[in-house]
């Protein structure tokens, strides 16, 4: 038996050209956040259990079974976050940033749930997160989802994902709907799958989301959300799309397109591929102005979604691999000496510098080489005693003797 310390299923570990990828997700939406006026958030990644259970619902998957939850030292149940919405929601009301509010706000980092790894899906996993709170408007619906669309311009991926829409209407449309869905899917029980069973009981518009294939001729007669939509909800919705067209983002209605918990209202959003595999979001959201009210905050229209930085990374084209601008080349512990020095101030220039750590000039010019270095700098101690150094077009091949206080200049630094 191996005693080799291994990663823990469901987590990763990223070197090279996949830690690019992922960061230049994450780089993509700190430039479109900013862009669209949102300001950055952080908030702890453990919270009272309470803070998931209360906003999550007890019945869902992720509370049910999902959740890394612990009991710390002072018997408190503490719980790592599956999602940020919750924390967030927390930290308005016990921070009271009422005072900020419409309140605009993106952060991304580590969630976690504890689920069976797949393509794209980890343990220990990474969300974008992008939310407005204290604004009712739907012009605030149609600018976060247009957000969304952005980043996945910025990332280079719009052309391969769709963007589902629908609503969920008011608190009397969906109440009126779920009654309505009750009754159908009640008259088919027998002939539901189990798990749809178990949700007739417990958040029956998840039974819309089914995956099992003897659901779908049921789901597909059950009632529509657009057969109980009130005046107003119609007239919200149609606002949101009118702003969607005036953005110039593209979108498709989905009538099947729902989110479970009733705290969630009108607009329900998901930007999905088929790229991964089956049908899959990687952006998703929605309208969640009762959650704050069950956290015993008042009533306070919001509006959000999060995306998985995975799942965008694998979509997203590799970034260029990083070349530096100048390798240095020293030939001896004098000039290695100096090196050090001369990289510092190369650096401070805002050039990108590298030297190898060991090596004679014929390999230390062919790993200057395979990096993709623009320039090799050649320093011995003949240069050193004039006070120059040998540049190097890697590309064109043509040296030239430079002073050393103006290789910077020579290379392009600042």
């Amino acid at each position: 038996m191996s005693n080799k310390v291994q990663a823990i299923r469901g987590t990763q570990d990223m070197l090279g050209e996949a830690a690019e990828r992922f960061h230049s997700v994450v780089s993509a939406f700190d430039r479109v956040r900013r862009l669209y006026g949102f300001q950055r958030v952080e908030v702890p990644v453990f919270e009272a259990t309470s803070v998931f259970a209360r906003t999550l619902g007890e019945t869902t998957d992720v509370v049910s079974k999902e959740m890394y939850t612990f009991e710390d030292r002072g018997g408190d149940s503490l719980t790592l976050r599956p999602e940020f919405t919750a924390g967030i929601a927390r930290a308005y009301l016990s921070e009271g940033w009422q005072q900020h509010a419409p309140l605009k706000v993106a952060t991304w980092g580590p969630a976690f749930r504890y689920e069976r790894p797949q393509k794209g899906r980890f343990r220990q996993f990474h969300q974008l997160d992008a939310e407005i709170i204290g604004a009712g408007e739907p012009a605030s619906d149609a600018e976060l989802i247009g957000m969304g669309a952005q980043l996945l311009e910025e990332l280079g991926i719009s052309d391969r994902v769709e963007l589902k829409l629908n609503t969920l209407g008011d608190p009397a449309t969906r109440d009126a709907w779920r009654a309505a869905l009750v009754e159908h899917f009640t008259s088919h029980r027998f002939d539901l799958s189990d798990e749809s069973r178990l949700r007739l009981d417990k958040n029956p518009l998840r039974i819309l989301d089914s995956k099992e294939h003897n659901d779908f001729p049921i789901v597909d007669c059950a009632p529509t959300v657009d057969d109980y939509l009130s005046e107003d909800a119609a007239s919200f919705f149609a606002l949101v799309t009118s702003g969607l067209d005036a953005a110039g983002v593209k979108w498709t209605r989905d009538a099947r397109l729902v989110r479970g918990l009733d705290y969630y209202r009108h607009t329900a959003f998901e930007f999905v591929t088929e790229d991964l595999g089956a049908q899959s979001a990687v952006i998703a959201g929605g309208r969640y102005d009762g959650l704050i009210e069950t956290m015993g905050g008042p009533l306070t229209p919001a509006v959000g979604w999060a995306a998985g930085v995975e799942r965008l990374s694998m979509l997203a084209a590799a970034p260029e691999p990083l070349k530096p601008d100048v390798a240095l080349v020293p030939l001896g512990e004098r000039a290695e000496a100096a090196a050090i020095g001369i990289a510092a101030t190369l650096r401070r220039a805002g050039l990108a510098c590298d030297m190898a750590y060991k090596g004679n000039m014929k390999r230390r010019m062919q790993k200057a080489a395979a990096r993709g270095a623009r320039y090799a700098v050649i320093i011995g101690d003949n240069e050193l005693d004039q006070g120059e150094a040998g540049l190097k077009d890697m590309a064109s091949g043509e040296q030239s003797q430079v002073a050393i206080e103006a290789l910077a200049e020579a290379v392009g630094g600042k």
